[in-house]
């Protein structure tokens, strides 16, 4: 398969960038540089970092920039080939079996055929992102198929037949390392770590997802995102709370809450986990200082 050079006018890492900041999605350079260099070499695009971060959310933008639907594969214990490639449709298979009768009926056409994420994308390369999602929830065996998958853009249906895709797709894989993911795994793909945003960089990413907040709320709701994330928490809140904490805080200021008593009230928009409220209670009112009225 020919390596892409650029794809719909992604000719640099500054193209991407400013492409997904179009698409309500403020990436830093190292980001949009592992991006633009996954594309641009055709190879797939591993995202790690700790839940939150927004990595499920890239893949989204950049699906939304190549104007391609996301096809996600969420990975989860236990997961196999099955699941991620294909199923035959049995009680669809049976009944055509008793309703033919004496009759010839060719169980194995496509149209008893289930398509799965990765069969789906390898039909459809040209208008397709495939999403592994959470990778690491997975085993090393299915690790080891995704290996030979991610080298050949091939399955083989024993049936059917070899199913080849007729471009290389665009594959993003996500990990929050809850371990420690296959060396070959890795040489396969572009890497790039996403961590927690600067306070800069999340402020500016509150305001282009969240309209109805004020610039002066999103800073003081990111400096208190960021006193929480020191604590020893179970959940810290990842840029999807922050954002959403300041929408639930200004809606409430809005209904004639004031400020911070706004915030206090929707601390459970932030954190949703019972031991993490009550351990940080006590301490919500000096974290909660610098929210301006």
């Amino acid at each position: 398969m020919a390596v892409r050079n650029s794809i719909v006018g992604i000719d640099s890492p500054g193209a991407l960038q400013g492409a997904l900041a179009g698409a309500q999605y403020i990436a830093g350079e190292e980001l949009a540089t592992a991006g633009y260099l996954s594309l641009a070499l055709g190879k797939p695009l591993l995202l790690e970092g700790a839940p939150g971060v927004g990595k499920t959310e890239a893949a989204k933008a950049i699906g939304a920039v190549l104007g391609r639907r996301v096809v996600r594969l969420q990975c989860f214990e236990g997961i196999d080939a099955s699941a991620a490639l294909y199923e035959w449709n049995y009680p669809r298979q049976m009944l055509a079996i008793r309703q033919a009768g004496e009759e010839y009926v060719n169980i194995y056409a496509d149209h008893f055929l289930l398509e799965r994420p990765m069969l789906e994308v390898l039909r459809n390369p040209d208008s397709t992102v495939l999403l592994i999602d959470e990778v690491d929830r997975s085993d090393h065996e299915f690790e080891a198929f995704l290996l030979e998958f991610l080298s050949d853009f091939q399955i083989s249906i024993p049936e059917t037949g070899t199913v080849r895709a007729t471009a290389r797709p665009v594959v993003i894989l996500t990990s929050n390392r809850t371990r420690e993911l296959h060396e070959a795994l890795r040489r396969r793909c572009v890497y790039h770590w996403i961590d927690y945003p600067g306070a800069e960089l999340e402020a500016q990413i509150v305001m282009a997802r969240a309209s109805t907040v004020a610039r002066k709320t999103a800073d003081a709701v990111v400096a208190a995102v960021r006193q929480l994330r020191e604590q020893p928490l179970v959940k810290p809140p990842g840029v999807a709370e922050t954002i959403e904490w300041s929408e639930a805080a200004t809606l409430l200021n809005s209904q004639g809450a004031p400020w911070p008593e706004a915030f206090r009230r929707a601390i459970g928009v932030a954190l949703k986990d019972h031991d993490d409220l009550e351990f940080i209670r006590p301490h919500l009112d000096s974290i909660l200082q610098g929210v301006a009225a």
